[in-house]
């Protein structure tokens, strides 16, 4: 499948980079600048997310969208408005107007973040975004699923988590998703048959995970690689240990720019004042 790769110069999607050329998919890359290593012959389009007319011009003559481009940690409203909520409205339409398949859009355990740790979600888990980073990708999957209600565009809202070579802190071990893993659901979610609008969770079958995707069947999805055979490795902790990124599904997003005054532990443990999966 001939497939557009936004923020094609990240660390993730160099990671995919060989592994979706594995698998037999065509690559057309774009970026704000062109990738450094990239070979003079790539399919590469010049686009900033911002840049309507540039995004166009990328999506138009390909099958589907893989949309990983966006600022990637928290930062001011104003950017994230700007890159990743315009930037992903500026892909779902370029899309659209191209006749595209699908877009596969890279949400994120952020859109869920700020859960508490003690709940299993499944894919129909409403969003509870723990930053602007993670209501951008929250708005992302509403945006997916209007472009599928209203114009038959279908796509697959990947919530990914912590993708790195290896984990490296403890909430890895529930959220680590290897680069090989990332590369099978993706591959699966171009070749499935009517996708619709739907919601997977990017998480390897790690023993202790906090999401078990029930749809994931549907498209053949079997991650292998499991977070448990890192486990043991020494210096495996949280960083800069804090009580709500500890109990949350978010980590260090959920104490950043926090104000609400919470109640104190041992209060919150004797009232059950967490609240669980579906009340908002």
């Amino acid at each position: 499948m001939h497939i557009l790769m936004t923020g094609a110069g990240g660390a993730v999607a160099t990671a995919l980079t060989p592994r979706l050329t594995a698998l037999g998919h065509r690559l057309r890359f774009s970026d704000r600048v062109r990738p450094p290593g990239l070979p003079d012959d790539a399919d590469f389009v010049l686009a900033e997310l911002t840049d309507e007319a540039a995004v166009f011009r990328a999506c138009d003559g390909v099958d589907a969208v893989l949309h990983l481009g966006a600022i990637s940690s928290e930062d001011s409203f104003d950017r994230i408005l700007d890159v990743n909520i315009r930037g992903a409205h500026n892909v779902f339409e370029g899309a659209r107007r191209a006749g595209n398949r699908r877009v596969i859009f890279a949400s994120s355990n952020h859109a869920i973040g700020m859960y508490p740790r003690s709940v299993t979600l499944d894919e129909t888990a409403p969003p509870r975004p723990d930053s602007y980073y993670g209501l951008s990708k929250a708005y992302g999957e509403l945006l997916a699923r209007m472009y599928w209600d209203k114009h038959g565009l279908e796509s697959a809202c990947l919530r990914i988590g912590s993708c790195e070579v290896k984990p490296t802190q403890k909430r890895h071990i529930s959220t680590w998703l290897s680069h090989d893993d990332l590369a099978h659901l993706i591959d699966r979610c171009l070749r499935a048959e009517g996708l619709g609008a739907a919601i997977f969770y990017g998480v390897s079958a790690n023993e202790r995970r906090w999401w078990r995707d029930r749809s994931a069947d549907t498209i053949g999805y079997h991650p292998k690689d499991n977070a448990e055979d890192y486990a043991g490795l020494p210096g495996m902790q949280d960083p800069m240990p804090n009580m709500l990124d500890e109990t949350h599904q978010g980590g260090t997003f959920v104490s950043a720019n926090y104000t609400r005054a919470l109640p104190p532990a041992d209060a919150r443990e004797a009232t059950g004042a967490e609240p669980q999966q579906g009340s908002l």
